[in-house]
């Protein structure tokens, strides 16, 4: 009795793991030249709303379920609680109080048609209605995923950067 138990449970999981290994899932082949244009057009988009303090439009470059690994505070938390602590600047850049800007430039782009791990640098300004100028270089690596376009599921504000690493990725 138990060798014909051993082997109907031999046999389940032989058979299980054949059923397994026959639906494995194939890597996405794209053509590489496409993908890098709509991520630049995805950064583009992401400065643009920066700029002109378009709060919903930057909220829709994260996936609903995104996390922030921010890196300067040595913790994670969704990007819904980032947001609600930025939003306040989006609102004074609409107000005409502030003056935001952004730039990206990368260090290391890796992407297929549906996913992206950018690394580089990014540059943040704000002036205020004093001409007072704050700058942040930061940094970072963005995990994107193609979701009705590209959509950031993790950010991660890795540390300060330098002027001198700003400019080296010119």
């Amino acid at each position: 009795m138990t060798i014909r138990l051993f082997t109907l449970v031999f046999c389940l999981l032989f058979v299980g793991c054949q059923a397994t290994t026959d639906k494995i899932v194939e890597p996405v082949v794209a053509e590489y030249s496409v993908t890098p244009n709509t991520l630049d057009a995805f950064w583009a988009e992401s400065a643009r709303t920066v700029i002109e303090g378009d709060f919903a439009g930057y909220s829709a470059t994260y996936h609903k379920d995104a996390v922030l690994v921010n890196g300067l505070s040595e913790t994670s938390y969704p990007i819904a609680s980032a947001l609600a602590g930025w939003k306040d600047g989006f609102d004074q850049t609409v107000a005409g109080k502030q003056k935001s800007n952004v730039e990206f430039r990368f260090s290391t782009r890796l992407s297929d048609a549906t996913t992206a791990h950018d690394t580089g640098i990014f540059n943040y300004t704000a002036e205020d209605s004093t001409g007072t100028v704050s700058q942040s270089l930061i940094h970072f690596e963005g995990l994107l995923v193609m979701n009705n376009g590209w959509k950031l599921v993790m950010e991660y504000q890795k540390s300060v950067a330098t002027q001198e690493e700003w400019d080296a990725l010119q």
